[in-house]
Order: structure tokens, then C-alpha cells, then sequence
């Protein structure tokens, strides 16, 4: 049965999510090829650096299945590149295996790209129609389309919390608040990551390994474990620095010299920002964009009311997700965003549920932070 644009950008989509894990810092791109309507092929974005980009597999699924492509058209989650760098560019692909039509979401913002693919194709004469499924391609596509237009990690903040905002017990325990089909959901989050991040005092606290564990299909590489502390808290030793993962720390002048070279002695890399301008800890704003100049497209920052109130308040997440286990912990408990807050309640952000799921017992809560009304 012929399909829409639409839904065969639908299709283009679900496509582009089996390549999320092993792209970065490339964008997951999916490509499908289709002639009046019916799927000739279809392909997503190799493994980075080498890997064929989806147009390119696209092709060759097609060149396997001995099927004849001229005259076809070709959907695509992000605009088409024009330029040489790891691979050939994919509009000179297209081209040479005569597409008559590229159908694209979305604009591609790196400045390589941003409107000369578009432009390459229509002086092939290939009719280029933008914009069909944008939204959903948009939302897959987020982290990479937030780091070209910025420079800065995509920030997806992660808290296990009581029914009424509290990470912890009156007596700092909290292994384990939510079930084991919540923390195993917790892990996929990781695996979409190119980085995972701790404050000092959960790391302290928890001792964490800020792996990526149980996952059906893991990440080609595995996340960059980022501890934050500023004035050099945390001993270079437990699991945060087990040699099998690599480990950043991002730390301040403050810190302890001969703590930095411990942590440099364990293996990690020692990045050092300005502190918080606000508050204890480093600069959030200089950390992701240092993450961003790894080339960390997403990264997840877990734990630790302090880091994640300054995170919220200070507009450095654009995602929230919440995993709420069904129990009450009572005043006593630790707050999972610890930050002044608003003095009135016309002052309090909205935020934009966007997800809701039942994880065994418990709730999982995704938001857009972006404020209601903003724009990108």
C-alpha cells in the first residue's frame, strides 16, 4: 500500500533511532528511498568516524537489492550535506544515482551545511520539499541541532524521587527509591548519551560507576563519566575510576593541586572552569560547553539536589526526566532540586510534560524546560 510523505518520514525516523548510539558527534540520521509512494530501501548513519552516512546506505541497501532508484525519492531526517569531510558529500550521492525528489524535516544549522545542500540539489534540478515531519524529527535530532547551534552539550537532567520531591531519607539513604524496571530504563538513558554527570557529594554519597549496565543494545562507545568538583572533594579511587571507562573531572583553581594530580595519576582527564557565579561548584554554562568541545552532543547529568536545582534554575538542562517511586519521604528527606526558588508563584516556570510512562510501580515524567512560549 503506497504511503504519505509524511508517513514515510515517520518511517525515516524510527529508522534514524537504531543508529543513536553509535553516531556521535555526527547526527542519527535516516534515509528512506521510495517510488510512488512504496519503500525501495532505507538506511540510517554509520558508526562514527567512518561509517556510511544514511543516504549513502540508503543507496547501497538499494544497489543489494538490485533495485532501480532513478527517478525515486529519498526522505530524510536532516538536511543532506555538501561538503567533504569524513565521507564524500551525500547531495553528490543522491545525484549521481538520479533522485528526482529529497523530501527533509529538518534544516541542518551546522554552518558546512545550513541551506547548501538544499541548494546543491536544486541546481541538479531535484525537486526539494522541506519541512514534512519536522516535529518528530526535530525531538529526535535535539541534542545534535542544540550543539551546532551553540556549542554546548544537550543536557538531559535524570532524579529518582519520592511522590513528593525527595531523593533521599531523613537519614541520607536512598538505594533504592524506584524499582529495577526504573534504574534499567535509567541505563537506556545513559546508553543515549555521549556523557554522564555527577556532583561531588553524590559521588561521595554513592560511590557511583556512572556506567552503562544490562542494555540490549550498548553504546559503540561507551559515555564519558564526568564528575564535577570544585574544590577537589572526592579521592581518586572506587569505581568512578575504574580505567575501563574514561573519567573527566572538571574542577576550579580551588582545588587541591595534589588532588588534581591524583585524579590525573588514576587516569582521568582534570579540565579546569570558573566557579559558579553564583554558588558553590563550578560553572555550568563552562562545563557544557567544555563537554561540548569533546564533542559531547548529550549528556546526563544525575544526582545530587544542589547540582540539579542550580541546573534547573540556572536554564542548563533542556530535558527533565523524573522517575517518581510511590512512596512519601517526609520534610526530613532531601529535596531533589535544592535552590531558592520563587517567591511567588506567578514567578515559578512551566515546563512541558511531553512524556508519561508506568515503569513496574513507578512513573516516569519527561519535560521539555524550555519555558511555554519559547522558541528553540
Amino acid at each position: 500500500m503506497a504511503m504519505r510523505d509524511d508517513e514515510l518520514m515517520q518511517r525515516a525516523v524510527t529508522v534514524a533511532t537504531t543508529a543513536r548510539r553509535r553516531t556521535a558527534p555526527w547526527p542519527a540520521v535516516g534515509c528512506v528511498i521510495a517510488r510512488e509512494g512504496l519503500v525501495v530501501a532505507e538506511g540510517a548513519t554509520g558508526t562514527y568516524p567512518q561509517g556510511p552516512h544514511a543516504e549513502v546506505a540508503a543507496l547501497r541497501a538499494a544497489a543489494r537489492a538490485s533495485a532501480d532508484v532513478a527517478g525515486a525519492s529519498a526522505y530524510v531526517t536532516l538536511e543532506p550535506c555538501d561538503h567533504h569531510g569524513n565521507t564524500p558529500p551525500c547531495t553528490n550521492a543522491l545525484i549521481e544515482a538520479g533522485i528526482a525528489r529529497v523530501v527533509v524535516a529538518v534544516d541542518d544549522p551546522d554552518p558546512r551545511v545550513a541551506g547548501r545542500g538544499y541548494a546543491r540539489l536544486r541546481d541538479a534540478g531535484i525537486e526539494v520539499v522541506t519541512g514534512v515531519g519536522h516535529e518528530a524529527a526535530a525531538r529526535d535530532l535535539a541534542p545534535y541541532l542544540h550543539h551546532r547551534r551553540t556549542g554546548r552539550a544537550f543536557v538531559t537532567a535524570k532524579v529518582a524521587t519520592s511522590i513528593d520531591g525527595r531523593v533521599a531519607a531523613a537519614d541520607g539513604s536512598s538505594r533504592w527509591i524506584t524499582s529495577e524496571a526504573a534504574r534499567a530504563d535509567a541505563h537506556e538513558l545513559r546508553a543515549d548519551a555521549q556523557a554522564v554527570v555527577v556532583g561531588a557529594g553524590t559521588a561521595l554519597a554513592d560511590r557511583p560507576a556512572l556506567t552503562v549496565r544490562g542494555v540490549a543494545d550498548p553504546p559503540a562507545v561507551a559515555p564519558l563519566r564526568v564528575l564535577l568538583d570544585a574544590r577537589g572533594r572526592v579521592p581518586a579511587d572506587g569505581p568512578l575510576f575504574d580505567p575501563a571507562v574514561p573519567t573527566m573531572v572538571v574542577t576550579t583553581d580551588a582545588a587541591d593541586p595534589v588532588r588534581a594530580d591524583a585524579w590525573r595519576a588514576a587516569g582521568a582527564k582534570v579540565e579546569v572552569v570558573a566557579a559558579a557565579p553564583d554558588g558553590p561548584g563550578v560553572d555550568l554554562a563552562a562545563t557544557t560547553r567544555l563537554l561540548g568541545g569533546h564533542g559531547v552532543l548529550h549528556a546526563v547529568i544525575e544526582g545530587g539536589g544542589t547540582l540539579l536545582g542550580a541546573c534547573i534554575a540556572g536554564g542548563h538542562a533542556q530535558r527533565l526526566v523524573t522517575y517518581v517511586a510511590p512512596t512519601v519521604l517526609g520534610a526530613g528527606g532531601a529535596a531533589a532540586f535544592a535552590h531558592a526558588g520563587v517567591a511567588t508563584i506567578a514567578d515559578a516556570p512551566r515546563f512541558s510534560l511531553t512524556r508519561v510512562a508506568q515503569l513496574g510501580p513507578d512513573a516516569r515524567l519527561e519535560f521539555d524546560l524550555r519555558r511555554v512560549g519559547e522558541g528553540d
